[in-house]
C-alpha cells in the first residue's frame, strides 16, 4: 500500500512537472526558436528529458521518440509531437493545450485525493481501535494477555486478529478503488485536434493518429466528429471543448466517489472492526476477570 501511494505521489508530481516543462518549451517556440534550439535551451536549464531528448537529436534521431521511450506521461507527449510534425501543425499552440490538458488531470487528481485524506484517515485510525482496547484492560488492571494463552483467549485471539487483517484489506481496496486513474481524459480528442489543426482531413487525421500511438477514438471522440461532418462545424473546437467537458467529468466523478468512501467505510468498521473489538478487547477483560473471580457454592 505505501509503495501504490508513493508511487502515486510520484506519477502526481511528475504529471505537474512535465505540464511546466511543456508550457516552457511553448513559451520558446511561440517565440520563434527552432525546436531543437527550444530543447537545448531546457537542457541547459536542467532538466532531464531535455537532456534525453537532445542526445537522440544528435544521434540522428527523433525528438517523438525519444519523447515516447521516456514511457508515462511523456509517452503521451511524444505522441502527440509526432502528430504535429506529420501533419505540420504548429507546435506551440499544440502543446499549449497539452500543458493545458495535463494541468487539468493533474488538478482533478489533487482534489480527489484531498478528498480521500480524511476518510482513509478516519478508517486507519480505527481499525486499530481493538488493539488499543486491548492495551487499555492491561493499565486498568486486568490481565488479558496472560487470559490470551487460554483455549478461550487464544480463539478471541485469533478470531479478532482475522477480523483485522479483513478490516485493513477490506479498507484498502475500498480506498484504491476510489482512487483516480493515472490516464488523461480526452487526450484522444486533444491529440485528434492537433492532427487536424495542421489543416488536414479528418480521415487523413486519425490515419496519421493511428500511426504514431495506435489507438483508435473513443465512442465520444468519433460522435463528435460525426457532429462537425454532419454539422459543417470545426472539428478541431469541438474536440477540444469535448476534452476540457471530459476533464471536469472525470474531477466531478473523482469527488463523488471520494464523497461515498465515507459511507462505505463504515461497512468494515460495523462488520469488522466492532467485532474484533469485543474480541480483543472486551473478550480477554471478561475471561480475565471470570477466571481471577473465586469459585463459590
Amino acid at each position: 500500500m505505501k509503495a501504490r501511494k508513493a508511487a502515486q505521489a510520484s506519477a502526481a508530481s511528475d504529471a505537474a512537472g512535465i505540464a511546466g516543462v511543456v508550457q516552457r518549451l511553448a513559451v520558446l517556440l511561440q517565440a520563434g526558436i527552432a525546436p531543437a534550439a527550444a530543447w537545448r535551451h531546457l537542457a541547459h536549464a536542467g532538466d532531464e528529458t531535455a537532456a534525453a531528448v537532445c542526445e537522440r537529436l544528435d544521434a540522428g534521431g527523433s525528438a517523438a521518440s525519444a519523447l515516447t521511450d521516456r514511457g508515462g506521461t511523456w509517452q503521451q507527449i511524444g505522441v502527440a509531437w509526432q502528430v504535429a510534425t506529420v501533419v505540420g501543425a504548429p507546435l506551440a499552440m499544440s502543446l499549449r493545450g497539452l500543458a493545458e490538458a495535463l494541468r487539468d488531470a493533474h488538478q482533478a487528481r489533487d482534489d480527489v485525493r484531498t478528498a480521500l485524506a480524511e476518510p482513509q484517515t478516519t478508517a486507519r485510525l480505527i481499525s486499530w481501535l481493538p488493539l488499543v482496547a486491548l492495551g487499555l484492560g492491561a493499565a486498568l488492571g486486568f490481565d488479558p494477555f496472560s487470559v490470551l494463552a487460554t483455549p478461550p483467549g487464544a480463539v478471541c485471539l485469533v478470531a479478532g486478529g482475522l477480523l483485522m487483517f479483513l478490516t485493513h484489506w477490506w479498507t484498502r481496496a475500498l480506498v484504491a478503488r476510489a482512487q483516480p486513474g493515472d490516464e488523461i481524459p480526452g487526450l484522444d480528442a486533444e491529440v485528434i485536434a492537433i492532427a487536424l489543426s495542421g489543416g488536414v482531413s479528418i480521415p487523413r487525421a486519425l490515419e496519421v493518429v493511428a500511426a504514431a500511438s495506435g489507438l483508435e477514438p473513443t465512442a465520444g471522440t468519433a460522435s463528435v466528429l460525426a457532429l462537425s461532418r454532419s454539422a459543417g462545424a470545426p472539428a478541431v473546437e469541438l474536440l477540444r471543448a469535448d476534452a476540457a467537458s471530459r476533464r471536469q467529468a472525470a474531477r466531478t466523478d473523482g469527488r463523488l466517489r471520494a464523497a461515498s468512501l465515507s459511507g462505505r467505510l463504515l461497512l468494515p468498521l460495523g462488520v469488522c472492526t466492532l467485532p474484533a473489538f469485543l474480541l480483543l478487547g472486551v473478550g480477554p477483560m471478561l475471561l480475565s476477570v471470570l477466571t481471577s473471580a473465586p469459585l463459590t457454592l
